[in-house]
């Protein structure tokens, strides 16, 4: 990797005070490092899944050092240095700070009571995990809402399409309104972009879509229900004895103070700070301090009871942030690149969501989010908003469709395998162990593909065409 590297690029010298690397210098062996990130999210789990669960955290740091590594030996530690402190300190740490208390939070709530599946209560359990998506994340309501559906449906003998469902809509559809809806909308917010710009610009596809993909599911469900006939819950999956009700609402309460800490460091100017050439925002650092105090508050005040009846457990979280550290640091020069347009080797994407100069939202759209369909949808989110300029006032403004035909493309398209966004592994997970036998990798896209791209297809015609 290295002797490949150093036979397709030049010598660069730095001034003392720029320690950028040079992305339109930089050739297509940098990229592997990230491609091979990828591939092995999305190709280990199925060909080696006992590997992979015990292996992955390594595979991760291996593909961080197939950068980390080249970089030293090119351009020296202080550069290498700078990068890798920089992506820590503004992406990395931020991100993995906000999965864990909102996963924390949501994982002290608990659903009690037994419900009974049939297709109005189904359908009002991924109605009501669609509406909280935004506000708890798609993990946090993803978790919350997976197995009081499955206990609801054990006497059922169709159960798969509730599931495949419940990750359209509670893990990635639902997600869009907030930051802390979708992990790619967190990465909007980091890099300037408002806090309740998706709400107020994405609502309108948003409804539109739950709404026309919830009609499917009612309509499947009734036909599946019936075909069944309409069966009524066996004798010892009626229930416990429990109300039906939430236990550990305090963690309500907690999820209050996680909007507030975001929404506080997106409105204070308290100023900021350098640590090795990389600015640090007071307000940032604030609020990463107050979502892990919130964190251990809500392990605090919620009983172990609740934890245990949820089958809580850290393993989800920690698959996050290992295989994240290698994502953000192996796609450093990919994102150089990008950002150096047309003068780089992947100026070529640049013209597939552009013409004449100018950017096609619709495009944006499908091309993010078939991107993402393959790669994780946070940093396919990354990658097209570089394309797009990467300047937060002006996407908001001037550029206001694009930015929405970008955000709606990684969080929709986030449905559309299991690998897109964190949450579809971890519910396909659950669902397998308590019985039910989801379809494989591709036998899911089939299901993403027939329901979810003609209601696709409307959307770029209403919004953006």
């Amino acid at each position: 990797m290295v002797l490949l590297l150093a036979l397709g690029l030049p010598t660069v010298a730095f001034a003392a005070v720029d320690l950028h690397l040079p992305g339109a210098e930089l050739n297509a062996f940098w990229i592997i490092p990230f491609a091979g990130m990828l591939l092995s999210i999305a190709v280990w789990p199925l060909v080696a899944p006992t590997f992979w669960h015990h292996h992955f955290g390594k595979i991760s740091l291996f593909w961080a050092g197939a950068f980390i590594v080249p970089c030293l030996l090119i351009y020296g530690p202080a550069i290498t240095l700078f990068h890798v402190w920089e992506v820590l300190a503004h992406e990395y740490i931020p991100y993995v700070i906000i999965l864990f208390t909102l996963f924390t939070v949501a994982g002290g709530v608990r659903v009690t009571g037994t419900l009974v599946g049939t297709p109005q209560v189904n359908t009002g359990i991924l109605l009501i995990g669609t509406m909280l998506a935004s506000w708890m994340g798609t993990t946090g309501a993803a978790m919350l809402l997976i197995r009081p559906l499955l206990r609801a449906n054990t006497h059922r003998k169709y159960r798969v399409h509730s599931v495949i469902f419940f990750i359209f809509l509670v893990a990635n559809i639902g997600g869009c309104l907030t930051p802390l809806g979708d992990p790619p909308l967190f990465l909007g917010f980091l890099k300037g972009i408002s806090f309740f710009w998706p709400t107020t610009h994405l609502f309108p596809p948003m409804i539109f879509t739950a709404v026309l993909v919830l009609g499917i599911y009612f309509a499947l469900e009734v036909h599946l229900y019936n075909k069944e006939g309409r069966p009524a819950p066996l004798v010892e999956d009626s229930g416990t004895g429990e109300k039906l009700g939430l236990d550990g609402k305090v963690n309500l309460l907690i999820l209050l103070g996680v909007v507030g800490a975001v929404l506080m460091s997106g409105t204070l100017k308290l100023g900021s700070f350098e640590v090795y050439h990389v600015e640090l925002q007071v307000p940032g650092l604030l609020r990463d301090v107050i979502l892990v105090g919130l964190a251990f508050l809500s392990l605090k005040l919620t009983h172990p009871e609740n934890h245990r009846l949820n089958d809580f457990n850290w393993f989800p979280i920690l698959e996050v942030a290992k295989i994240f550290f290698g994502i953000f640091i192996s796609m450093i020069p990919t994102i150089l690149i990008l950002q150096a347009g047309e003068k780089g080797i992947l100026g070529g994407l640049t013209n597939l969501v552009s013409r004449d100069g100018l950017p096609l939202p619709h495009m944006y759209f499908w091309i993010s989010g078939l991107f993402g369909t393959f790669l994780d949808n946070a940093p396919t989110y990354l990658v097209f908003y570089n394309i797009a300029g990467g300047d937060a006032v002006n996407l908001m403004g001037p550029m206001a469709e694009t930015l929405a035909a970008l955000s709606l493309g990684t969080v929709f398209f986030g449905a559309m395998s299991y690998i897109a966004n964190a949450p579809n592994f971890m519910v396909r997970a659950i669902a397998e162990n308590q019985g039910v036998a989801m379809p494989s990798f591709f036998g899911y896209m089939l299901w993403a593909i027939a329901t979810l791209w003609p209601v696709f297809i409307l959307n770029t015609f209403i919004f953006f065409i």
